[in-house]
């Protein structure tokens, strides 16, 4: 009995050996596991990390080209330096005829055409007559006019006998006085009317002649009251024609300026004042630059396509705008501006849309820089950032470097 309980124990001890030699395989392995699988929060890195000194270093290693000595003459390289560049707004307008210089020539009293002197479209002088009028109102000025003459020499004779005869006749010196009286009265109205005829644009010549002659010109002569180019003519013979009313016979206009009228946006209005520089173009003259200034801006914004007026004067001194021509024209909105400037060609879009020129210290290492820029004028861009004055950049061939900096690696 003693010995089979000896046996039991014996089994139930080496039991326990196997479960704590198996509890302490399972521990082990998994305190293996655990040394072994990284933390998540703390990734295992997988190669050295760069600091960011390294890598701007290996970034600029990248940007960086090598050229041999025969590579060179394909790129130019100069300093940097600085170029003036203005403030211009452009817009579209059209060509006009300068109202201000355009006159309509009617007639200055109600009558008949009776012929036109001029045509369309020809140049005129001032003073120049344009056209005559048959008119009832010069003929009875006119006729006023002989009868006051012949007044008036009526009785500047009178007067002169009563004065003859006041010595030896015994003429007594009231009628002297009275026949004194008479002239003067006739004088004036004589003057009166001559006056009154000149107002019809007759000379002092005609005027006389019509006194000489006793005869009246019913033939009213309408003038052009500036110099310039007849622009309109509606005078047909036979048209009765009254001041005022439209049409004129006859427009008359001084076209060595002309205007030019154009539409600015809303946001650009606050740039544009009177007496600003304007560089005008056409189509018809291709590049030819006319000069000009502005003269008025619009007073309203108009609601529909939020825009202001702005018109400008152009010197036309040969006659060579037509209104109507569809003008593009740049205003220099401010005074210009120095600042560091790059060439066109010495500037390379990158494929991720900046913009970079390069630069080198010993006309073979080159290194690419990126660039803000601002505005252009005659093949130049303004340089905002990326560039200082005085530092040498490739201003022709850089495509050709930034070309080398994309190509390949060769075996």
């Amino acid at each position: 009995m003693a010995e089979k309980v000896k046996t039991t124990a014996m089994k139930d001890r080496g039991l326990l050996d196997w479960k704590s030699i198996t509890v302490t395989v399972i521990v082990t392995i998994l305190l293996t596991l655990i040394a072994v699988r990284p933390r998540a929060d703390h990734p295992a890195p997988t190669e050295p990390a760069q600091t960011p000194n390294a890598q701007s270093r290996a970034s600029q290693d990248e940007a960086t080209v090598e050229l041999a000595p025969t590579q060179l003459p394909a790129i130019k390289v100069e300093p940097v330096s600085s170029y003036e560049f203005p403030l211009e707004k452009s817009a579209v307008g059209n060509i006009d005829y300068d109202q201000d210089l355009s006159v309509p020539v009617f007639s200055p009293y109600q009558g008949r055409i009776i012929s036109p002197l001029v045509g369309l479209g020809d140049e005129v002088q001032k003073g120049q007559p344009l056209y005559t009028i048959d008119s009832p109102d010069l003929i009875q000025a006119e006729s006023n006019l002989i009868g006051a003459a012949a007044n008036s020499d009526f009785t500047t004779r009178e007067l002169n006998r009563v004065k003859e005869l006041s010595g030896s006749n015994g003429i007594a010196q009231r009628e002297v006085e009275q026949a004194s009286s008479d002239q003067q009265t006739a004088e004036g109205a004589l003057k009166a009317a001559r006056d009154a005829v000149r107002l019809f644009g007759k000379t002092t010549d005609e005027i006389k002649q019509i006194e000489a002659s006793r005869q009246i010109d019913p033939a009213l002569i309408v003038r052009s009251p500036i110099s310039g180019r007849v622009t309109g003519r509606n005078a047909q013979p036979g048209l009765l024609v009254q001041p005022g009313n439209t049409p004129a016979p006859y427009n008359v206009a001084d076209l060595s300026t002309k205007w030019m009228v154009a539409n600015v946006t809303e946001a650009d209005s606050p740039l544009f004042l009177s007496g600003q520089p304007v560089r005008a173009k056409v189509m018809a003259f291709g590049e030819r630059v006319f000069e000009g200034k502005i003269s008025k801006i619009g007073s309203a914004v108009d609601p529909n396509t939020h825009r202001v007026m702005v018109r400008c004067d152009l010197a036309d001194t040969h006659d060579e705008l037509r209104p109507g021509m569809l003008a593009s024209f740049t205003i220099q909105a401010r005074p210009p501006v120095r600042s560091i400037a790059i060439p066109m060609t010495g500037v390379v879009r990158n494929g991720d849309g900046t913009m970079a020129a390069w630069v080198t210290s010993n006309g073979r290492r080159f290194v690419q820089r990126i660039l803000r820029l601002g505005l252009q004028r005659d093949g130049r861009y303004q340089v905002l950032a990326g560039l200082e004055s005085g530092e040498l950049a490739v201003t022709e061939g850089a495509i050709f470097l930034s070309n080398m900096l994309q190509a390949p690696a060769s075996d």
